[in-house]
């Protein structure tokens, strides 16, 4: 196929595959979802990145010696096929592996044990709707929502029948444990500090203007 340089030579009305993502050499992030293209912002908030900040580097400690791996995002996760075509491919805040054989070159083919998502006020309805139920069917274990502005953390665990059980609201104050990583606490009191307040970030359906 041949490359596409320029995001608006994409028809946002129509489905693509991964072999198609592969074709596209633009700038702007997206995430292909069940086909359809979401355009990611190039610029989220420091409250945001700072919440990925001690994410990441709080399981990447944790790991430190042990076989599972943590990526923070930009890293494209290749979600197993959909009726025999592979067309999902997100970019979670923060992804855990723990089976080596998925890692490769471009990032991780098949689902993660692990997935974390910082959302704000314009994503939430995509990480609690698309994404979750994205992650649930292809059998992320573990799906975290921090939402810094609301100083809240629920943890998604995937349960015998294939869907997600919530914890309670945790905040600070609270301790969040992995049930997928034995022995990782983090305590929310480090997740939720004060940074410059900034405008919200935004992460919405792309639409040509």
């Amino acid at each position: 196929m041949k490359p596409i340089t320029d995001f608006n030579s994409l028809d946002l009305t129509k489905t693509y595959t991964y072999a198609d993502y592969l074709t596209w050499k633009f700038q702007e992030r997206v995430e292909l979802i069940f086909g359809k293209i979401f355009k990611m912002s190039p610029a989220p908030t420091s409250k945001h990145q700072y919440a990925v900040s001690v994410l990441h580097g709080t399981v990447f400690q944790y790991l430190k010696g042990k076989t599972c791996k943590v990526f923070p995002a930009p890293f494209d996760v290749i979600l197993p096929a959909s009726k025999g075509v592979i067309n999902t491919v997100v970019q979670p805040d923060i992804t855990v592996v723990c089976d080596p054989s998925k890692i490769t070159e471009r990032g991780c083919n098949g689902s993660p044990d692990l997935v974390m998502e910082v959302i704000s006020k314009s994503s939430v309805t995509r990480d609690l709707h698309e994404k979750y139920g994205v992650y649930e069917k292809a059998g992320v274990k573990e799906y975290w929502i921090i939402h810094p502005q609301d100083r809240s953390l629920i943890i998604f665990l995937l349960d015998d029948f294939g869907k997600y059980q919530p914890s309670k609201p945790l905040t600070n104050g609270d301790k969040a444990a992995s049930q997928i990583l034995p022995g990782f606490v983090l305590d929310l009191n480090e997740l939720f500090v004060d940074v410059v307040e900034e405008p919200e970030e935004t992460y919405v359906h792309s639409t040509r203007l």
